[in-house]
């Protein structure tokens, strides 16, 4: 089976960076990962990806027109099964509170600790085998 984690963010380096942590697992066929430049792209190709296959969302909060939390309970209601992680450079109380009352299982701060994500994206993988 073929598993999807979907990175929502528009700024240009995110997928170059998520390849290069990531390029052992994706060469070897862990997961394979998508990336939405938008959130109404990320819905769009949320959309498109069949359950159970698509295991875990990381989404900016920060971006033009819809910002991650608009479209945070958007996603969650198409996907209920599909845990989120929003990213912020913010990691201040007040948006960690949004972002979990939104649906968010989790927030992480940027710079991202990798090694922490890692172990979501261990986690997420062994729920779905």
């Amino acid at each position: 089976m073929n598993v999807y984690i979907l990175v929502v963010d528009d700024e240009p380096d995110v997928e170059a960076l998520f390849r290069q942590q990531f390029r052992r697992d994706l060469r070897a066929g862990r997961f394979q990962m998508e990336f939405a430049a938008s959130a109404p792209e990320a819905l769009k190709r949320a959309a498109e990806v069949r359950d159970p296959s698509l295991i875990l969302i990381l989404s900016d909060i920060n971006m033009p027109g819809m910002s991650g939390l608009d479209m945070l309970p958007k996603v969650r209601a198409e996907h209920p099964d599909v845990p989120v992680i929003m990213i912020t450079a913010y990691g201040d109380a007040e948006t960690r509170r949004k972002a979990i009352e939104r649906g968010a299982v989790g927030l992480l701060t940027k710079p991202i600790d990798f090694a922490l994500l890692r172990q979501q994206i261990d986690t997420r993988l062994e729920q779905a085998a």
